[in-house]
């Protein structure tokens, strides 16, 4: 187990000016309240679908506007609503992992914001492709909205660092209440705030294990592990 830290160091840069201090983490929040506000906005997502879809057949025409910009507003609060929803749910997930015991619950559970992505805009694509009110004009500009929409909300609410129960537990015995650093556009957490890897780092945060993998931070730093001989933890290292 990688001795326990309470100091925050300040490096000298290359240019022999003071680093910042690091700064905390923040709280590591509630997993359940983040699943219901990712739900809300993922239902407040599904109705403005609806509405789109309403739109087309007629059902609803704001006559200040044009059909087409009707349409284009709602697929627009459609991807933020899935957009954010899909990111509170990420971040619950980091929080609370689900176990890889049960293999569907866990690829459910972190593929959730893609699944939403796709249930909030294929149907209207289909409804918007295979309506013959729309004029060819509208049809075409709105269609191709929502299929970016789509790659955008998709790619967002995909989740490349996922991390399992297994994993975060293991991270958690090995790691104790060391304290552990990152970087603002960092994957990785490291157990030594002078590790090369963060040099060109111009601010970092610091906290314990639970709150870096609440950050995104679901991975130790192969260098960090190496010099304190900690195994048993996920790192950045490339295997075959």
């Amino acid at each position: 187990m990688a001795e326990k830290k309470t100091h925050k160091l300040v490096a000298a840069s290359e240019n022999g000016a003071a680093k910042p201090q690091p700064k905390p983490a923040p709280e590591v929040g509630n997993a359940t309240g983040l699943r219901i506000g990712a739900v809300v906005l993922w239902a407040a997502a599904i109705i403005f679908e609806v509405l789109a879809v309403l739109i087309v057949f007629g059902k609803i025409n704001m006559t200040f506007l044009p059909v087409m910009w009707q349409l284009i507003i709602m697929i627009v609060l459609d991807l933020a609503c899935v957009i954010i929803g899909a990111q509170l749910w990420k971040k619950a997930n980091h929080i609370d992992p689900a176990s890889e015991k049960n293999k569907l619950k866990f690829w459910l559970w972190n593929n959730m914001g893609v699944i939403v992505c796709i249930i909030a805009f294929v149907p209207l694509i289909i409804i918007m492709l295979t309506n013959k009110n729309l004029d060819k004009k509208t049809k075409a500009i709105c269609v191709v909205v929502a299929i970016i929409a789509l790659l955008i909300g998709g790619l967002a609410g995909y989740d490349w660092n996922p991390v399992s129960e297994e994993q975060k537990a293991a991270a958690e015995q090995a790691l104790g209440d060391t304290t552990v650093y990152w970087a603002p556009f960092g994957k990785v957490y490291h157990t030594h705030e002078d590790c090369s890897a963060l040099n060109r780092s111009e601010s970092l945060t610091y906290g314990d294990v639970e709150q870096a993998i609440a950050s995104n931070r679901t991975r130790l730093c192969s260098f960090c592990a190496s010099r304190d001989n900690i195994s048993g933890v996920v790192t950045d290292e490339v295997t075959d």
